[in-house]
């Protein structure tokens, strides 16, 4: 039983370094890449016949594409982030200082002087 739970929680390496299955955004931007590498090479072959520069434009491709898609989904993944933590702080402090002279949200109105 032990030994089919770790073979369960160990992932896909590429290299033997990246683990594709527990790191974010890692499989989106391999797949991203090996179609920007497509992409590239064969629009320069199609236009060039050069094989050789074709298969160098093709890589530099996978590479500005994984790497572009890669930074893209780190960062956006860490604005999330961000904001969720502030949503998480905010209904916090709603549910502590609710009812109380702190609570900004609803402050009871001051009663206006009768005449």
């Amino acid at each position: 039983m032990a030994g089919e739970e770790e073979s369960d929680k160990k992932g896909f390496k590429v290299l033997g370094i990246l683990d594709i299955q527990n790191t974010p955004c890692a499989r989106e931007a391999l797949l991203h890449g090996s179609g920007g590498s497509l992409a590239a090479g064969l629009l320069h072959f199609l236009a060039t016949s050069r094989v050789k520069r074709s298969f160098d434009i093709g890589f530099a491709g996978f590479m500005l594409t994984t790497l572009g898609s890669w930074f893209y989904c780190r960062i956006t993944n860490a604005k999330l982030r961000m904001q969720q933590r502030l949503i998480q702080d905010g209904i916090k402090n709603k549910v502590m200082y609710e009812g109380t002279s702190l609570d900004t949200v609803s402050k009871p109105k001051e009663q206006e002087p009768s005449l």
